[in-house]
């Protein structure tokens, strides 16, 4: 979920081709961070810049796929920043190792919504394996000039036929289910039935027969809408933010009938890491620190970890992007917590079927 900062770098990797993992060479110290294009942004960790004099070392990946292959493949980093989706995946495989939480100052501070969260930061046995960072919300945009207020109440306008080759959504497989999930009216996925399943790719399908194309990097999503190209978009907060800000005629309705997905992503500790530990925890104190609430926030558009560090952001910025009263959508929100590792592998490989036109 990823920022919008650094597209020069972004769109320089998507010309590289689809699988390449690339790395910020000129990048000092000695600690390794595999992470998305953005999130090297020096106001991301100034305790950390401020301490060594330099920036961590990063390394890129597109998808967390790709990340996870090319770990299991050999590479080697120090921390990661995968989303609640991997996390499971990731430790079963036995990239990762717990974390120390006695050295994270700021741990009792993180979103206690997010903290809650089944098998994601904590496990059952006590170990902690992930630190939320950074979260959002997976929501209905709109254009206000093509698109009536009265449409745009329920999720299921993805679907109309009036919408025909003018709606757009993230080629995730996450968001995809995760909008799925709540116009079936499943807000907790995690026990999802096989009839349920079945309802929720049946949805999908009509909706790919409206689908433009389905995005993958916000600078041709923010393209498409202020183009005019696209109507409808199932998206996040950053592209709300952004295109405001441009005087694009668009809205967010985190409020419609079946309600908005919340997802999370943060970072965890490899096994094996080749850097310095200490280094790595100072890496994690840094990006946990309230101050970086408001850079988070303002610049990204993204909720921050820190809770704490939230909550003494002024209120005025929590309106204007969108983070204000969000405990009154708690009962209509689907948060991606992790699932069973068999339906993942189920609906990534149905939403593959869906997308080739099957």
């Amino acid at each position: 979920m990823k920022s919008m900062l650094s597209r020069l770098v972004l769109a320089a990797t998507v010309m590289l081709g689809a699988g390449t993992v690339y790395t910020l060479a000129e990048a000092g110290g000695d600690l390794v961070v595999f992470d998305w294009s953005g999130y090297e942004d020096p106001m991301l960790h100034p305790a950390y810049t401020a301490k060594y004099g330099a920036d961590p070392s990063f390394s890129f990946f597109g998808d967390e796929d790709e990340a996870f292959e090319k770990m299991r493949a050999g590479f080697k980093a120090d921390i990661a920043h995968p989303c609640s989706q991997s996390v499971v995946k990731w430790r079963e495989a036995g990239l990762l190792q717990p974390l120390d939480t006695s050295r994270i100052a700021g741990w009792k501070d993180l979103n206690p919504g997010i903290m809650a969260m089944k098998d994601l930061a904590t496990t059952a046995d006590g170990k902690a394996w992930f630190m939320p960072f950074d979260w959002g919300n997976t929501s209905l945009l709109y254009r206000t000039d093509n698109v009536t207020r009265d449409e745009a109440q329920s999720l299921r306008v993805f679907a109309d036929p009036k919408f025909k080759g003018r709606v757009t959504i993230g080629d995730n497989v996450d968001d995809a289910y995760a909008l799925a999930s709540l116009v079936i009216g499943l807000k907790d996925w995690t026990g999802m039935t096989d009839a349920q399943f079945k309802e929720a790719s049946a949805f999908l399908r009509d909706v790919h027969k409206n689908v433009r194309f389905y995005w993958t990097d916000d600078t041709d999503l923010n393209q498409a809408v202020s183009g005019n190209e696209v109507d409808l978009v199932w998206g996040w907060n950053e592209t709300y933010v952004t295109l405001k800000g441009q005087g694009v005629p668009i809205e967010m309705n985190r409020d419609t009938q079946e309600g908005i997905s919340t997802w999370v992503c943060g970072y965890v500790l490899m096994k094996d890491a080749p850097g310095k530990l200490d280094q790595a925890y100072d890496f994690l104190n840094a990006v946990n620190a309230p101050g970086v609430s408001e850079y988070m926030v303002k610049t990204f558009g993204y909720g921050h970890g820190n809770a704490a560090g939230m909550a003494a952001m002024d209120h005025k910025l929590l309106v204007e992007r969108g983070f204000d009263g969000l405990d009154k959508f708690l009962d209509k929100t689907l948060f991606q917590q992790p699932v069973p590792p068999e339906l993942k592998r189920r609906m990534v490989t149905e939403f593959e079927k869906i997308k080739a036109g099957y």
